[in-house]
């Protein structure tokens, strides 16, 4: 799993977040962890961890099956 494999599937996620005026920058791949900066409407808004955890995690755990986690790193 390389950065550009994230970045290409997190290209599929995106759209959904600039629909609500938001987006996802990617920060880092370590070690099954991958780091990323919400941005936007994202950033501060209540719903955001779901939205990590429940949205973009989610979606790229079926993708990359050896994901550990992703995580939002802040500004």
């Amino acid at each position: 799993m390389t950065k550009d494999q994230i970045e290409a599937a997190l290209g599929k996620i995106r759209p959904a977040l600039v629909a609500d005026g938001g987006d996802i920058e990617l920060v880092d791949v370590n070690d099954g962890v991958v780091s990323v900066r919400l941005v936007g409407a994202c950033c501060g808004c209540p719903m955001s961890q779901m939205t990590l955890k429940h949205g973009v995690e989610e979606a790229l755990k079926r993708s990359f099956p050896d994901l550990k986690e992703v995580v939002s790193v802040s500004a």
